[in-house]
């Protein structure tokens, strides 16, 4: 990491829900944040369900957006690094964000290491015990013949239909009560402890709960939860030495 320089991570906006007018004052904020941490950006992070639902057809994508897209485009021309990793709502994703705006898109956790600190990164859903109805339902979902299936829909149907779905179906959305379950069931924290006991990691850092927290695993290691862009405004700093989740007010 450069001296001076932070490493910024942020999840769960969820823009377009639960209307697109609805989304736009927290689009607006969103940008400015983006604005305001690319003054000593080494890096930023997004986890996931940067979009409430999304889809890629071969040559169309959901219309809207375009101040988010286009600020992620200004700040990676510009030379910050910029990491996305797909959630629940945006597991359609595919190659656009790469081809069009020279973002890479992972698909599961990794490992990163920022100044001798080791972090597994990544959205959340489907690790660790316990919720098998949504990790059945999203290999149905990442199936390549349902994704065919799909893509047969014409946009206007498919893409309203699949608005509709991410809002109403919680089966399908991955929503849950926002609520923390105590550390000896938050399933993020059982996964952390698990993947522990064969390495070593200074920080995993998810969203997807939607919850802001940070857990103290053993002495060495800390689990962190990003929070949410619909009620809390909260994201992930690293300065060199330590992690720490803040609110952003404006």
């Amino acid at each position: 990491m450069t001296r001076l320089k932070k490493i910024y991570f942020a999840s769960d906006q969820h823009f377009g829900a639960p209307t697109p007018e609805k989304s736009f004052p927290r689009e607006q904020k969103f940008v400015a944040w983006l604005d305001e941490v690319k003054k000593d950006a080494e890096a930023i992070f997004l986890l996931g369900d940067l979009f409430d639902f999304w889809f890629e057809y071969k040559t169309v994508v959901p219309r809207g957006f375009v101040r988010v897209l286009g600020k992620l485009a200004e700040l990676k021309d510009s030379g910050i690094p910029i990491y996305f990793f797909i959630g629940n709502h945006d597991l359609w994703m595919n190659d656009y964000f790469e081809k069009e705006l020279n973002i890479p898109v992972y698909h599961k956790p990794k490992e990163f290491v920022f100044n001798n600190k080791s972090f597994l990164i990544g959205h959340g859903d489907g690790l660790g015990p316990g919720d098998k109805g949504y990790k059945r339902m999203k290999k149905v979902f990442t199936n390549p013949f349902s994704k065919w299936l799909f893509r047969w829909l014409h946009p206007d149907i498919g893409v309203r239909l699949g608005q509709y779905l991410s809002v109403k179906n919680k089966l399908i959305s991955g929503d849950e009560d926002v609520k923390f379950l105590g550390e000896e069931n938050e399933w993020l924290v059982l996964y952390s402890k698990r993947k522990l006991e064969t390495k070593h990691y200074d920080y995993f850092v998810f969203g997807h709960r939607h919850l802001p927290m940070i857990i103290d695993l053993n002495e060495k290691s800390k689990y962190a939860n990003l929070g949410d862009w619909i009620g809390y405004f909260t994201y992930g700093v690293f300065d060199g030495e330590n992690f720490e989740l803040k609110e952003f007010k404006n």
